[in-house]
């Protein structure tokens, strides 16, 4: 259970969402049935020698609820309050998604990221405000809410949920603590008009990396993620140290030095048609140290052209990749 009430969360949120956060994605045993505890479990302790204040326990995987449940459970004992574990809260019908909810926090979850499924198709923000509160009211967690192109939500305004919302939202759920500001992407209104509006009110996250470094070197970004910066090994956290020091030509030093990552990773398809491509993250994570290995079949596919680019993208920047052998990869650090 969360180490607060739900009266508390926005405070919560303030104190503890400080730092990046990165993704943790399960690793199944090679025989796909059973979560591999160990392979969790080192993901998780790298996680927090690289800096990381909290991870999103990944549940766009092919794995049951039962096994969700018990990924959270071994992320949070791993943890063991040195590192805070985010609820993914993307499942089948809002049903599933509040029992998916109500599982996470039982087992030590600290935030919900709150997303929505894709036979999810509402005809006004009506619909979609009526969608949120009922996760933020199925919860004594803290909320992050989540505004995202992939949702479907611009045909209705380019802002994909607009400030209105966002702030009804506020205003009627008091575990709502934090805005992830992907709205309207890739242009940085989102991440602008969101700090203007609401961060007396509440904690905003600027989880791209590349428009984090700049825009919190000129107004205050206390969090950054959920994302993808395990392919940077510790370097995230290290700007975010950086620039809340005031050091800001070392932190855009470091920025500048690891373009040549920033591109291999945007040149990719990483997230087509708005599923991203949870193995190829994997393969990320795992040139920089974390497990690798088996996730359920479906699932997208990483080729070797694919491998090369992230590998060479690495090297380029300084970012030393393991020397090991792509074949690695696909049987994992901690093969059970």
């Amino acid at each position: 259970m969360a180490r607060y009430k739900k009266s508390e969360a926005r405070e919560w949120a303030r104190e503890h969402m400080f730092g990046v956060a990165n993704v943790t994605i399960p690793t199944m045993t090679s025989d796909f049935k059973r979560l591999n505890e160990k392979a969790i479990r080192h993901d998780v302790e790298l996680a927090i020698e690289h800096g990381f204040v909290g991870s999103l326990s990944c549940s766009e995987v092919a794995i049951t609820a039962e096994q969700y449940g018990r990924f959270c459970e071994i992320m949070v004992d791993q943890a063991r309050d040195r590192m805070f574990v985010v609820h993914h809260a993307v499942s089948n019908t809002l049903e599933e998604s509040i029992e998916a909810t109500k599982m996470a926090e039982a087992a030590g979850a600290e935030l919900v990221l709150l997303g929505y499924p894709p036979f999810f198709y509402p005809q006004s923000y009506d619909e979609v405000y009526a969608y949120s509160k009922a996760i933020c009211d199925s919860t004594n967690l803290a909320v992050m809410l989540f505004p995202l192109p992939a949702w479907g939500f611009g045909r209705l305004h380019p802002a994909d949920i607009p400030v209105p919302v966002l702030r009804r939202l506020i205003d009627d759920c008091p575990n709502v603590a934090a805005i992830k500001t992907e709205g309207g992407v890739p242009y940085i209104m989102s991440a602008i008009e969101m700090h203007r509006h609401f961060h007396k009110d509440v904690v905003i996250s600027s989880p791209l990396e590349f428009e984090y470094a700049p825009l919190a070197q000129v107004m205050p970004i206390p969090f950054c993620g959920t994302n993808y910066s395990a392919y940077f090994g510790p370097t995230l956290p290290r700007i975010h140290k950086l620039i809340n020091e005031g050091k800001f030509d070392e932190a855009t030093e470091i920025w500048y030095k690891v373009d040549p990552a920033r591109k291999a990773f945007g040149s990719l398809p990483i997230a087509s048609n708005g599923l991203i491509n949870r193995l190829m993250w994997k393969y990320e994570g795992w040139l920089q140290g974390y497990n690798g290995g088996p996730i359920p079949h479906p699932t997208q596919r990483i080729f070797d052209r694919d491998m090369a680019v992230l590998r060479r993208g690495l090297d380029a920047a300084g970012l030393n990749p393991t020397s090991d052998p792509d074949e690695a990869f696909f049987i994992g650090r901690n093969p059970e």
